[in-house]
This record gives structure tokens, C-alpha cells and sequence, in this order.
């Protein structure tokens, strides 16, 4: 159950209630596509960095280990001993990604496995009972995920084609839910608004899909091309055509920048490799901007990544010292970055529940935004 705690502005502060606890929002999941953050980070370090949910792959999952094997486990949950929510995206995202290797039918979609080149067919049934047997707080529906250059020629009847598997997905989710092996039966379905950036299709599939009365709604196909600014326009027009008492989730997005935009236009839930990705790569975030610690710079700085931040890393190292271990290719020096970077999404994600509360988001983001623009070092 979806409660809007307060509105500023656009801007929701809302909490979502699950049978795995509960999410305020705004809130950033933390990306572990394959049942683990990238990075040597633990689910015992996610409830140290203040994670509220956990996101993984059902396409990832299914061509590796296996979702029928993880259901004999006990779920997702008992198998990577994580005791707060999960949110599963469709596999959907891979009809996009894996272009190369997939065929589109009315019945779902061919792909080629990106690991070991066998078939695989998924369709709205098949996506339902993998997450169904992965046993996610939150499945998402399958979709397809069309370029956002693509023609509207191309996007109108891919859109049509998503609603029409929605449907599909919605039947087959409340059947599974009352099996009495399911793994979770409480299990929610959040459906995918689709469109490109044309905003009529982006608008009259909105509508389309808020009278299905889903548990949460999405918009999907962002941050797949476009500019910052067409993804804020598809919000803008977009957004408010979906339940205002339903969450929505911005999905694959982004920058602390991206967030900020995003929760002003009315965005309840995001995820982004980002701050993982990054990471590893000794790109790390702050107040002030990201940094790359490879950068000589730091060699002599004693300072933490961040001053006053409350991580691991922060709490304990320099920046020098971290910079060292990166540039011996120290697995530690992967892991700080990773778990800073986290932390610093999901306390961001706190101090924009606060200023939403106090109503104050506007002034809020100008100097948030504004902070961003300005280094500290």
C-alpha cells in the first residue's frame, strides 16, 4: 500500500508498504544485478549504508545459477540474505540492450543468451513466473524498451504491443500469486510507461495503463540517448497523467543531478549503475561534484573523500590512501569507492525526503544543483 505522506510542489514524499518492509520515498535502490553489488559489497554493508531496496536482473538471473533453482533456495531474499525489499526489473530492458541477439514477436521475444549463445524465449508469462520463482517484493512488467530516436512509426505499435503484454503480465502475476508453492504471494507488479520522446504516445499510454489500477508505475525508455533535457521534458508531460496515489519509479536514472530533476517532476523510486560502476573505476561523489582519485592531485591528500561524510571509507581513510590502493589495483580501494558512492545516493536520498517534508524542495534543489557546479579541492 502506497501512502502520500506530503506534495511540495511537484515533489512526493510518500512510503510505500510491503510484506518486506517498509520504503519512504524518494528512494534510490541500490543495483545488484546478479544478486550482489559489483564491488565486494555485502548485504550486511547495505544495511550499514542505509539501503531501503535492492534491485536485480531476471534475465541475468535466469541465464545464470537460474530462477527455478534459486525458488528450490527459498527466494531471492533467503539466498542472499537481504531481509528488506527487492525490486526485479522484467528483462525487458534486455530487448533494448541485446538488439543484436533478439527477435520481437506478439508472443514475447527470441533472445540469443549473451553467455553461452542458446535460445531463450521470454515473453509476459515467462518474465512473471521467472520473478514469480525469484520471489521480488516488486516485479516489473515486460516490456520493450524502444531507442528514443526511433521513428514513430516504430514506437506507436511497439507502445500498443507493451499494453497489450501488461494485460498479460497482470493476469499471469495474479494467478502465480495464488499457487500455494509461490514463494511470495504478496508479490506487487509496477507496469512501464513507454514512448519515446513523443509526448502524445508518452501521454495516451499513461492514461492507458493508470486505469489498470497497478501497484506502482514506471517510466521506462530514459536515459537510453537522449538529452537531459528531453528526459525532464517526458517527465514534465508524462507524470502527471499517472496515479498521483500510486509510486513512480524513473527507471535506469541516474545522476545525482538526474535525481534531484526527477523527484521535482514527481519521481517516488529510481536505480542506476552509476555509483557502483564509478566506483570501481575510482570515480567517487560528493556535495562538491565527482572526483577521480586516479587524479595526482589526491596523492598528498589527507582529507577524507568527503569531509563530514559518515561511510566507511570517510570514517577511516584519506583520500591519498584510497588513491594508493586503486592505483596498486587493490580490491579494497574498489570496495571504499563502491560503498562511499552508495552512501552518498542513499543519504542524498535522505536529506531530499527532509527538505520535501519541510517544504522547502525548491530552495533545496537550487543549491543542491548549485553545490554540484562548485568544487571543493
Amino acid at each position: 500500500m502506497y501512502e502520500l505522506i506530503t506534495k511540495d510542489g511537484r515533489a512526493k514524499r510518500g512510503r510505500l508498504t510491503t510484506v518486506h518492509g517498509v520504503i519512504e520515498t524518494p528512494v534510490f535502490m541500490n543495483v545488484g544485478t546478479v544478486a550482489a553489488i559489483k564491488g565486494a559489497v555485502s548485504t550486511v554493508d547495505l544495511h550499514e549504508i542505509g539501503t531501503q531496496v535492492e534491485l536485480s536482473n531476471t534475465y541475468h538471473l535466469h541465464v545464470r545459477t537460474g530462477d527455478k533453482l534459486i525458488k528450490r533456495l527459498g527466494g531471492l531474499h533467503k539466498f542472499m540474505n537481504w531481509d528488506r525489499p527487492i525490486l526485479t526489473d522484467s528483462g525487458g530492458f534486455q530487448v533494448f540492450s541485446l538488439s543484436s541477439l533478439r527477435k520481437i514477436k506478439e508472443e514475447g521475444v527470441t533472445f540469443r543468451s549473451h553467455i553461452d549463445g542458446r535460445k531463450i524465449f521470454m515473453g509476459p508469462e515467462e518474465s512473471m513466473q521467472i520473478q514469480s520463482n525469484l520471489g521480488s517484493t516488486i516485479a516489473m512488467a515486460f516490456d520493450e524498451c524502444p531507442n528514443s530516436k526511433a521513428s514513430r512509426d516504430y514506437v506507436r505499435p511497439s507502445v500498443e504491443r507493451t499494453t497489450r503484454w501488461l494485460k498479460r503480465c497482470k493476469v499471469e502475476m495474479d494467478r502465480l500469486n495464488s499457487l500455494p508453492d509461490t514463494v511470495n504471494p504478496k508479490q506487487m507488479l509496477f507496469g512501464i510507461n513507454q514512448g519515446a520522446i513523443y509526448d502524445d504516445i508518452r501521454i495516451q499510454h499513461a492514461q492507458e495503463i493508470a486505469e489498470m489500477d497497478l501497484d506502482g508505475y514506471a517510466v521506462g525508455g530514459l536515459a537510453v540517448g537522449e538529452t537531459a533535457e528531453e528526459m525532464y521534458h517526458v517527465l514534465d508531460v508524462t507524470v502527471p497523467h499517472l496515479p498521483d496515489n500510486k509510486p513512480t519509479y524513473l527507471m535506469g536514472v541516474g545522476t545525482p543531478a538526474n535525481i534531484i530533476e526527477g523527484v521535482y517532476r514527481g519521481i517516488d523510486f529510481f536505480d542506476c549503475v552509476y555509483p557502483s560502476r564509478n566506483g570501481r573505476h575510482g570515480h567517487v561523489y560528493t556535495h562538491h561534484g565527482k572526483k577521480n582519485l586516479f587524479n595526482a592531485k589526491y596523492e598528498l591528500d589527507t582529507r577524507p573523500i568527503e569531509e563530514g561524510c559518515q561511510c566507511e571509507a570517510c570514517r577511516n581513510y584519506s583520500r591519498a590512501y584510497v588513491r594508493h590502493l586503486l592505483k596498486a589495483k587493490e580490491m579494497l580501494g574498489m570496495r571504499l569507492c563502491v560503498m562511499h558512492n552508495l552512501y552518498f545516493y542513499n543519504h542524498m536520498m535522505e536529506e531530499i525526503r527532509e527538505a520535501i517534508e519541510a517544504h522547502h524542495y525548491e530552495e533545496f534543489r537550487k543549491q543542491f544543483l548549485a553545490d554540484l557546479e562548485t568544487p571543493d579541492d
